[in-house]
């Protein structure tokens, strides 16, 4: 990437900070993504249930298409590397995660907002 945008930036880094915010308050949950997905695909009962976990992804997915709707665009990201290798290494990221208890971005963006030991 060769251009830096300070106000869409600020913006993205708001919304999601008020994202995990209210999240904590009105549900009294952690917005680690690596987390809520795990929970969502974990076999048996889990702490917490799965009532929330899937339209909180599904929340995901519908705000970038709304974002698509709206602009017209999405961002022109090419990495020149074959899909199948994509989808490898982001497996290997996932069980990377689960292995480290998280990922770095859901402690920066929870844990250090909780000033969590672990973060």
């Amino acid at each position: 990437m060769t251009s830096f945008t300070p106000g869409s930036a600020a913006l993205g880094g708001g919304l999601i900070g008020t994202a995990a915010v209210l999240l904590w308050w009105l549900n009294g949950r952690i917005a680690g993504v690596s987390g809520v997905a795990g929970g969502v695909l974990a076999p048996g009962p889990i702490s917490g249930g799965r009532g929330w976990r899937l339209p909180f992804l599904l929340g995901l997915v519908l705000g970038t298409a709304a974002w698509f709707g709206l602009s017209q665009q999405l961002p022109a990201v090419r990495s020149g590397m074959h899909p199948g290798l994509q989808i490898a290494a982001g497996l290997l990221v996932g069980y990377g995660n689960t292995m480290a208890g998280g990922c770095n971005s859901g402690h920066g963006v929870c844990g250090l907002g909780r000033l969590s030991q672990r973060s």
